[in-house]
């Protein structure tokens, strides 16, 4: 896909944050039986892995902090200035994982200090990828506004990729002993380069938009006067926020306890769903530029709705191919909605309040019912015994959005 008219240092210095970022959040949660194993006590798997998706749910739960914080950075001082606090708040923990020691060496300050690290990294999550989806609509023209929100997504697919592919290349080139006890580390170490990448790109920066000076509490505004703007933006999340985390991320660890397959397999089938999640994204952006961003998300949203149920029991089959397709199935499904959604969230809010409601009505969905996801699906399969019964989550997911799209304004043409 084309991308004329786009700055491309604009592109790279934007989606750069997203590519450390949600690389770290995935490998999270690809080496999460790993990490629950080296972090927690020794009980049984499930046991294990609860834990380890617990403190992945309280990362997320930092996240509205995050968005409130770096989102009043964004709209009070600059685009720019909130970008490369978030970047640099992410490289550092994301490091300090990759050398922190375990349960059988330091007891409980292990899963302590994860705990904090993971806390910071949220923080730094909850105002990245919105503000870097507000600096790179506000920067595109107007006729390429969805194509600059789904390379801004695209930031965070990449990332995820990178995750995946990493942990897939790990997998294969180590044993199953080493890289459970040391090799799981090294994706986290490997953070500190990207970050480093991304305040390099940003530091000489430019943007429109680079402080809003006349709101002095941006936040004060929103609640005071954008509550129907805050529930739109974070009933319109709901969807991608479950689906992307369920089908994406927690399906990893899904594969091996439930479908039996060994680790290398899991992230092979993720990796090469990933792969296809990205022109998917960035077609269904530029689509949006021509045809709208509303009938896309309605549609999308309701096939899902109706497609999510044989999709996800395919993937309970021992057929790696079967299990491939229903999952591609899927990254055809969340990423028309993932290229779509960014600017259709940019254009629906105010200029001046724009990075804090996107950042806060955004993460309040993603930080508390994404960040749950993970961990709600394990309990859900524990409790019933069904492998697809994490399937309805996304059903459900799919209605709220369904029904919040119907309140909704179409924006691509709109003014900025």
């Amino acid at each position: 896909m084309k991308t004329q008219g786009l700055n491309k240092k604009m592109i790279a210095a934007g989606a750069i944050g997203n590519v450390l970022e949600w690389y770290d959040f995935a490998v999270y949660g690809y080496f999460a039986t790993s990490i629950g194993r080296v972090f927690f006590p020794k009980e049984d798997p499930i046991a294990q892995l609860l834990f380890a998706f617990g403190v992945f749910a309280i990362g997320y739960l930092m996240r509205p902090l995050g968005g409130m914080l770096i989102g009043h950075i964004g709209d009070r001082v600059g685009r720019k200035e909130a970008l490369s606090v978030s970047v640099a708040a992410m490289a550092i923990p994301t490091f300090i994982v990759g050398i922190l020691p375990g349960y059988e060496a330091i007891g409980l300050a292990a899963p302590i200090l994860l705990t904090l690290c993971r806390m910071l990294q949220g923080l730094s999550v909850g105002g990245e990828y919105t503000t870097s989806i507000v600096f790179m609509v506000e920067n595109a023209p107007a006729n390429r506004r969805g194509l600059a929100g789904a390379l801004a997504c695209c930031g965070a697919t990449l990332g995820i990729l990178l995750g995946s592919a990493t942990g897939a290349t790990l997998a294969a080139i180590m044993s199953p002993e080493s890289l459970d006890s040391w090799g799981w580390r090294i994706p986290f170490l490997f953070g500190l380069v990207i970050g480093f990448i991304g305040l390099l790109l940003r530091r000489n920066l430019e943007a429109k938009n680079e402080a809003m000076g006349e709101q002095k509490q941006p936040l004060a505004e929103i609640l005071q006067s954008h509550r129907p703007l805050l529930a739109k933006l974070a009933g319109l999340s709901v969807f991608t926020a479950v689906s992307f985390y369920l089908i994406f991320v927690y399906l990893v660890s899904w594969l091996q306890l439930v479908d039996k397959m060994g680790q290398a397999i899991s992230l092979e089938i993720n990796t090469i769903s990933m792969v296809a999640l990205l022109p998917v994204t960035i077609a269904a952006g530029a689509l949006s530029d021509r045809i709208g961003r509303k009938p896309l998300l309605i549609g999308t949203v309701a096939a899902t709705i109706f497609l999510a149920y044989p999709l996800f029991h395919g993937m309970y089959h021992q057929s790696q191919i079967v299990v491939q397709l229903c999952q591609l199935g899927f990254s055809l499904l969340v990423g028309i909605c993932l290229g779509v959604s960014p600017a259709f969230m940019a254009e629906t809010a105010p200029a001046h309040v724009r990075s804090t409601s996107l950042a806060l009505g955004y993460n309040l969905t993603v930080g508390i019912v994404g960040g749950l996801t993970p961990l709600t699906a394990t309990w859900l399969v524990n409790r019933t015994h069904s492998g697809i019964a994490p399937v309805f989550m996304i059903i459900a997911a799919g209605l709220i959005s369904f029904v919040t799209l119907l309140f909704m304004r179409e924006t691509y043409k709109k003014s900025l």
